[in-house]
């Protein structure tokens, strides 16, 4: 399996065993142990782990491609193991979070569905457990992400944030007063699936007219690939680009040109921008954050997407005028926000294993007195 690795900081190794989960963020991470911990971020096509201290900063961390047998949950397990087990070799590691791609239950312990894994109510925290040396907190990616914007980034300061993550699809968390808002069964935040558009585009959930096939990498790549496969004469730099061949248009490549002035491309990532601040304008009635925090590979386009949002958030928003504006900003974190928040959000289950540890030595110590006696 090849691994790319980015050492910063060597320590200790060490780690002890535990199968439980904590709950309830809201104030138990300014007592947490100031230990490190492990987080992962998985996705369709990468596999990142980070040993993350206290305040967020990165000590080391190692990234592999997802397998080839993805479609198998043991082969994605068993890739979660070694690079946590890697990374335990050099430090002392006291819990693992993991941030997934996909419905996470509301204990936080079974992956529901996974769109690019082959994960369907799989149990991943019991089984992880069982065969790493920490304890181990399961999250969905995008709540994970959200938590480490409002611990360490964009987000800090802000008691009603929301979180809207732009890649292929669109993905979403909810944070108040210091608490991931998950809902009753684990799976709030789903918010590319609002449908924006009736009879629109079909979405692979089955449904058309959802916001993310309006404003997401898959839309923007959509639209460049049509206009480039007609002929169109705006199209004819980026055809030129990718010699002709339209299958290699992608997000990264659209934002380049729109950096260099390509107007075409200036244009669709206006046209993704202003479906985005539709979407967060109806957020915004819904529930009426202080803060929305935009984040994912297409916000790497920064104001040439964000500023058509703001425009189009208050044009669309209820009330305008008569109510407070949400801000609308950039994440900060970048690509590492969901290993650093799941690896903060671990901090908490390590606490509750360490009083249990304590409880433990404490028992053995007091029947090796009873045994002197």
């Amino acid at each position: 399996m090849s691994m790319y690795r980015d050492r910063v900081h060597r320590g200790s190794a060490g780690a002890t065993v535990l199968r439980t989960v904590g709950t309830r963020e809201r104030r138990s991470h300014l007592t947490a142990p100031r230990v490190p911990t492990v987080g992962i971020d998985i996705g369709g096509t990468k596999v990142m782990a980070g040993v993350v201290d206290a305040d967020g900063a990165i000590l080391e961390k190692v990234r592999t491609e997802t397998p080839d047998k993805s479609k198998s949950p043991q082969v994605v397990e068993d890739t979660i193991t070694e690079l946590v087990l890697d990374l335990s070799d050099r430090h002392d590691v006291h819990a693992v979070g993991i941030g997934a791609a996909g419905w996470v239950d509301a204990d936080r312990s079974k992956v529901l569905f996974a769109p690019h894994l082959n994960w369907r109510n799989e149990p991943l925290r019991d089984r992880l457990a069982g065969r790493l040396a920490v304890p181990v907190m399961v999250d969905n990616d995008a709540n994970t992400a959200a938590w480490a914007e409002w611990r360490f980034g964009a987000g800090r300061g802000q008691d009603h944030l929301v979180m809207i993550t732009l890649g292929t699809g669109i993905g979403g968390a909810i944070l108040e007063d210091g608490a991931v808002k998950r809902g009753k069964y684990g799976v709030a935040g789903e918010f590319g699936h609002m449908q924006v558009v009736p009879s629109g585009h079909r979405c692979p959930c089955g449904n058309r007219g959802c916001w993310e096939q309006y404003s997401s990498g898959n839309a923007l790549v959509r639209e460049a690939r049509e206009l480039a496969a007609a002929d169109s004469p705006v199209a004819y730099n980026i055809i030129e680009r990718v010699g002709g061949r339209v299958g290699d248009i992608t997000g990264p490549l659209i934002t380049e040109l729109a950096r260099e002035g390509d107007a075409m491309c200036v244009e669709l990532l206006q046209e993704i921008g202003q479906w985005l601040g539709v979407g967060i304008a109806n957020l915004a009635a819904a529930l009426d954050p202080s803060c929305f925090v935009i984040g994912g590979g297409v916000s790497a386009a920064d104001d040439l997407l964000i500023g058509p949002a703001r425009d189009a958030f208050r044009r669309h928003l209820t009330g305008r005028g008569y109510r407070p504006e949400a801000t609308i900003t950039k994440a900060q974190l970048g690509p590492e926000a969901g290993m650093v928040g799941a690896a903060d959000l671990a901090r908490l289950v390590a606490r509750r294993f360490r009083r249990a540890n304590r409880r433990r030595v404490e028992r053995y110590e007091r029947y090796e007195r009873a045994g002197r006696r």
